[in-house]
């Protein structure tokens, strides 16, 4: 099994993956093969809504293969759970992540179906419960487990050393990581018994103003 990291900053050793190596840490405990993707700052494209990666959904990539969303939709089709971490600035996850998932998942949410995952938020302050409720519905509308913890997933800190002090918040995402390892192995033991995700219905679109 293994488990996708999506650091979701531009900076790659900033507090945001402070965080998520909270998570590796206990991966590592759990024998649980992993990989982090750094987003990076390089320019991520936002979702035009052209409906052409319809064109080639059953291949789950986006149209535009300029930038690095293709890419992580390649690497989630291989992981069996997920960790999205974000930070925050303006009382909302990062505006690339954002970008980013809102393609990944349009184009490539297949990928995720059934799937656990949980996401994470850095914060000099607050912002934190409004990013994790943003990034949470990317998973519940793609039927994917969320893994939960014993308080909201979060770390407070303005450098990497003073989340290290948020000795609370660093707890909270060791415990949703291991719910995290336990779903995963939950639902391989459910394979291995012929326990299968459920053939749900789909297609069926009502709009409201008509």
């Amino acid at each position: 099994m293994k488990v996708l990291l999506i650091n979701g900053s531009s900076k790659q050793n900033g507090c945001t993956a402070r965080a998520l190596q909270e998570s590796v840490n206990i991966l590592k405990e759990e024998n649980i093969d992993y990989e982090i993707f750094n987003i990076g700052a390089l320019p991520i494209r936002d979702c035009i809504g052209c409906n052409k990666c319809a064109a080639v959904l059953k291949n789950n990539t986006c149209i535009f293969n300029d930038d690095i969303v293709n890419e992580l939709i390649a690497k989630a089709k291989d992981c069996d759970g997920f960790v999205f971490g974000t930070p925050v600035y303006y009382a909302h996850p990062s505006g690339r992540i954002l970008s980013l998932l809102d393609r990944v998942f349009y184009a490539g949410g297949r990928v995720f179906k059934y799937k656990p995952a949980f996401a994470l938020a850095s914060a000099r302050r607050a912002g934190t419960t409004a990013s994790l409720d943003v990034l949470h519905k990317y998973f519940t509308i793609s039927q994917m487990p969320v893994a939960s913890s014993s308080y909201w997933t979060m770390v407070h800190g303005n450098t990497p050393v003073e989340v290290e002090e948020d000795k609370e918040g660093l707890m909270t995402i060791r415990n949703a990581t291991r719910n995290l390892v336990w779903l995963m192995k939950c639902i391989e033991l459910g394979k291995q018994n012929e326990v299968l995700p459920p053939k749900n219905e789909s297609g069926i679109r009502t709009n409201f103003v008509r």
